[in-house]
């Protein structure tokens, strides 16, 4: 019996609560079912076939729809009978501990015996060689809705390959945290790279599985191929219900706060002002040597830890601020930036190169050594920003 695939279409019905209060905690909803708990639904489509599942440790099935216990997508779909013949790795690897940047390094997986391609070393898209024996791909990773968190760098490629095979690609969706806003610069492709690979903004307010249809639909794929792509939805979901990730999605989102905030002080990545790593509050506070600590009186040490074994300004005392007891953002916070890059005392090294990545653009950055305002700021986002809604609508699974 051949795999048959519906087009850049569910495979079967979601069953949405609509939304009965303008902020998610009024809300009395059913509780979430993510995609991979739902195994009624694609256990028949696996049967039979030879499979390869991108996975990394947010891949779980959850027992009795508890946050609290849960089994590996993996180790689950072995235990009944179905044929994995390998696992692709994204960034931070199968385990998901490795740092951000670091490479990731093919392998066996001790717990299984299975193979594991990287898919972020020297190649960050699959080899066709390593999917020839494959019948489908499981996609299942958690996403936090940013552009530049590789994981649908990862999606794109993986997609890409599968399409020049003609091997489908079935997408278990996951809630999206940070799905309650769309905000920020649009990407220009003359400055793609993995860590922003498509024309949208930093905050682009979609589930992974939706993020697939529109790679697809917007003939994102080289030479505007088109990949058998389906998606196992979310039950009880829409893009203003709270989620809290159960699982740390990279070693340096630790909890609720860091990925609310992690659209915002990830921009300081492209710059000489820390955002967290090397301490326990990663993207939850921000600091440098070079700010005033007559201005910035919060202070941190930065040391190497589990998700950052070389952090920037390594044992150095960096001066910054504490934003732990901020308020949950809807916006991207563009203030701490601007009031950073004010008060620096090494303004002519407070950018670097990876700062163009980030934002996809030179415009931010030009902006905010022009001395302009976040309002200011802001108001040249809001064309794009448009536009992009409007193409986004095509390809919602939730309201």
């Amino acid at each position: 019996m051949k795999f048959k695939f519906i087009k850049n279409t569910v495979l079967l019905f979601v069953v949405v609560l609509l939304s009965c209060g303008n902020r998610p905690s009024e809300q009395i909803q059913e509780k979430i079912v993510v995609g991979a708990n739902q195994l009624n639904l694609y256990l028949p489509l696996l049967k039979e076939k030879n499979v390869g599942v991108v996975a990394n440790q947010t891949s779980v099935i959850f027992k009795n729809n508890s946050s609290e216990a849960h089994t590996h997508l993996v180790d689950s779909l072995l235990s009944l009978g179905v044929s994995i013949k390998k696992v692709f790795a994204p960034e931070h690897g199968y385990r998901g501990k490795a740092d951000a940047g670091e490479y990731v390094k093919d392998g066996v997986d001790i717990k299984t015996g299975l193979p594991i391609v990287s898919l972020y070393g020297s190649n960050r898209k699959p080899d066709p060689e390593a999917l020839k024996d494959l019948d489908v791909v499981v996609f299942d990773v958690q996403d936090v809705g940013v552009r530049f968190y590789t994981f649908t760098s990862t999606l794109h490629h993986v997609m890409e390959t599968c399409a020049s095979l003609n091997i489908p690609v079935l997408v278990l969706d996951r809630p999206n945290p940070n799905s309650h806003y769309i905000d920020g610069p649009i990407l220009e492709l003359e400055h793609k790279s993995f860590v922003g690979m498509h024309p949208v903004p930093v905050t682009h307010g979609m589930t992974i599985g939706e993020y697939a249809k529109m790679i697809n639909g917007e003939g994102w794929l080289k030479a505007g191929v088109q990949c058998p792509l389906s998606i196992i939805p979310v039950a009880n979901y829409h893009h203003k219900k709270n989620y809290n990730l159960p699982i740390k999605p990279s070693p340096n989102l630790p909890n609720g706060k860091a990925i609310n905030l992690y659209p915002s002080l990830c921009f300081f990545e492209g710059t000489n002002v820390s955002s967290g790593r090397g301490t326990e509050t990663q993207f939850q506070v921000f600091g440098s040597p070079f700010l005033n600590p007559e201005k910035f009186t919060y202070h941190f040490t930065p040391k190497p830890n589990k998700g950052a074994k070389n952090p920037k300004h390594k044992a150095i005392k960096c001066y910054g601020r504490d934003l732990r007891s901020s308020e949950v953002l809807d916006s991207i916070n563009l203030k701490w930036l601007i009031d950073a890059y004010k008060h620096s005392r090494k303004k002519e090294d407070f950018f670097n190169p990876f700062f163009t990545k980030l934002a996809g653009q030179t415009k931010l950055q030009v902006q905010i050594k022009n001395g302009l305002d976040e309002a200011e700021i802001r108001k040249s986002w809001q064309k794009g920003l448009e536009k992009f809604k409007k193409i986004r609508a095509n390809y919602l699974l939730y309201p």
